[in-house]
């Protein structure tokens, strides 16, 4: 029980001190939320080379980056098209470099994309229509850190019935449904407090939902890339969560999930008008 308590506390020490500087950069926008994506996204790609490629993480995780990079930056200029062209062909110009330092080819590529897709639609979610592009990147966060929150607490402290041992031992059933209505209520007063557009309160906590989901899916998955890779933490970036990536798991997963209602209420409110 010691043990556990010193691990919430730790957790909680780091969210303290990242959390403000997230938000800070959320909040201006520009090139403030831009710097902080660069910054996460160099730091995930150095994560993601020293886990695929343990022979020559460095150069690796140099080539994902600056694949990366491009398309971020990109999107951040609002060409979208260009920024998804960059991703392709990033993703094969690091798997051939990663293949000719002897490293597994499709690794590389696949870490180009699973980065830089979402780390490009949270771009374009807070560079949009300015207010709304805040709210609706506010409710990426502020479910995807209930999800991860609730799960975490009803998890430790109910226990019960693994949810996937194979590849996550650690994570419960009553951790999955305390994080998936988490993530519901989460939606629902973000939406009822932001003006989200034509989204009600009543989509947003669907939204929220599926959010939510997506957060536990996208931790799953990183749990089995992991395993895959035989390593059990992503780096040692964060004390507490080792590193980034294996922080920001979640939220990769459940921005696409938001994006996707962003674009639905833009077509929407574009079909009305």
């Amino acid at each position: 029980m010691a043990v556990k308590g010193r691990d919430i506390a730790l957790r909680a020490a780091s969210a303290a001190v990242l959390a403000p500087a997230a938000v800070a950069a959320t909040w201006f926008g520009g090139v403030w939320f831009l710097a902080l994506m660069l910054a996460a996204c160099v730091v995930l790609a150095f994560e993601w080379g020293a886990m695929s490629a343990p022979k020559a993480p460095r150069p690796v995780g140099l080539a994902v980056a600056l694949a990366v990079v491009a398309a971020v930056v990109s999107a951040y200029f609002g060409v979208m098209s260009v920024a998804f062209v960059i991703l392709v062909f990033g993703a094969a110009a690091a798997g051939l470099y990663a293949r000719s330092r002897g490293q597994q080819a499709v690794d590389a590529a696949y870490g180009v994309l699973y980065l830089g897709w979402p780390s490009v639609l949270l771009i374009w979610l807070r560079d949009g229509d300015g207010a709304v592009g805040l709210h609706w990147t506010a409710l990426v966060f502020a479910v995807t850190w209930s999800a991860d929150i609730l799960a975490y607490l009803a998890g430790s402290t109910l226990g019960g019935p693994k949810l996937w041992p194979r590849y996550s031992p650690n994570k419960t059933w009553a951790g999955f449904v305390g994080g998936i209505l988490a993530g519901a209520v989460a939606g629902a007063a973000l939406t009822a407090w932001f003006d989200m557009g034509r989204l009600t309160i009543f989509w947003g906590a669907i939204l929220g939902l599926a959010a939510a989901l997506a957060t536990m899916g996208g931790d799953l998955w990183e749990s089995g890339l992991k395993r895959r890779f035989g390593v059990k933490d992503a780096g040692n970036t964060i004390p507490g969560h080792g590193g980034l990536l294996d922080r920001v798991d979640g939220l990769m997963f459940a921005v696409v999930v938001v994006a996707a209602g962003r674009l639905l209420v833009v077509l929407l409110e574009k079909g009305a008008s």
